[in-house]
């Protein structure tokens, strides 16, 4: 599933197509994705120019000129798709087409339909059910280890659950956590309250730093995400741990031909990838 560096770069491709233009035409090609439509989808949004396209954890969320907010959640599969001057129909899995006064089609295309598309105006989107229990935001200046030691105090839930909790902090999933703790030194089984205010000074700047990277990267490319422009994010080829079981990881001295190198366990039912050599 898409994570914040992945929508934070889906985001950015759509606001360079989006933002100052209206859309003259909005159509959809089913009812529902995950969850139905809402029944006016398309008329709210014809004729509205959209003034920012920004993300609040792993969600879209495009601002109009009208105070109204269009939501967007890209579930397992979904792909925000940018054409120019689009001539050929759509595909079987194209579920919203969006067309701009430029002549831009952004189209959602979602095979496995487990993305989402929500309308709300500005004054309900922080009470909105997707948006109100989410957590700080991790590259936010205010995401500071006191913040998060606050959070992590008394868990006795392992660190990695804890930091998946999106009402710890939001946007953070499987692979970054990942990374993260390897950066910070810390294992992933850790109890999250057992974190010394020295332990979580290390984390938070290796969170920042691992999504600041991958951003920079266009995100992961593992199965399904792909920019809007149609290119491949490439900071799979920077893992360090994640998908690595087996191998020895970067600038440690774990033997992955005697002593198993990176390790890999399921936590919460996903998978956890850590250097016990390295991490403690």
């Amino acid at each position: 599933m898409p994570e914040l560096p992945e929508v934070e770069t889906v985001a950015r491709g759509l606001a360079a197509v989006w933002e100052g233009r209206s859309l003259i035409r909005v159509e959809c090609r089913r009812p529902d994705l995950r969850k139905p439509l809402p029944p006016d989808f398309a008329p709210r949004l014809t004729g509205r120019r959209i003034d920012r396209v920004g993300r609040r954890a792993k969600y879209l969320q495009v601002f109009l000129d009208d105070g109204l907010v269009m939501l967007g959640h890209l579930g397992m599969s979904g792909r925000m798709v940018i054409s120019q001057g689009r001539n050929e129909p759509p595909g079987k899995h194209d579920h919203v087409l969006f067309v701009t006064d430029q002549g831009v089609t952004v189209t959602f295309c979602d095979p496995r339909r487990f993305g989402l598309l929500d309308l709300c105006t500005i004054d309900q989107l922080a009470t909105h059910p997707l948006m109100a229990a989410l957590g700080p935001e991790p590259l936010d200046q205010g995401f500071t280890p006191a913040v998060l030691g606050a959070a992590l105090n008394s868990k006795a839930t392992p660190i990695k659950v804890a930091l998946l909790d999106q009402s710890v902090v939001a946007g953070l999933g499987n692979i970054y956590v990942s990374e993260s703790c390897f950066r910070a030194g810390i294992l992933p089984t850790r109890a999250a309250g057992s974190l010394k205010k020295a332990e979580i000074a290390r984390l938070v700047p290796a969170i920042k730093a691992v999504l600041t990277e991958a951003i920079a990267a266009g995100g992961s490319s593992l199965k399904d995400h792909v920019r809007p422009d149609g290119e491949l994010g490439y900071f799979q080829h920077s893992f360090a741990v994640y998908d690595r079981a087996g191998e020895a990881c970067p600038g440690c001295t774990c033997d992955a031909g005697r002593t198993g190198g990176i390790t890999r366990i399921v936590q919460a039912g996903r998978s956890t990838f850590f250097c016990a050599n390295k991490q403690s």
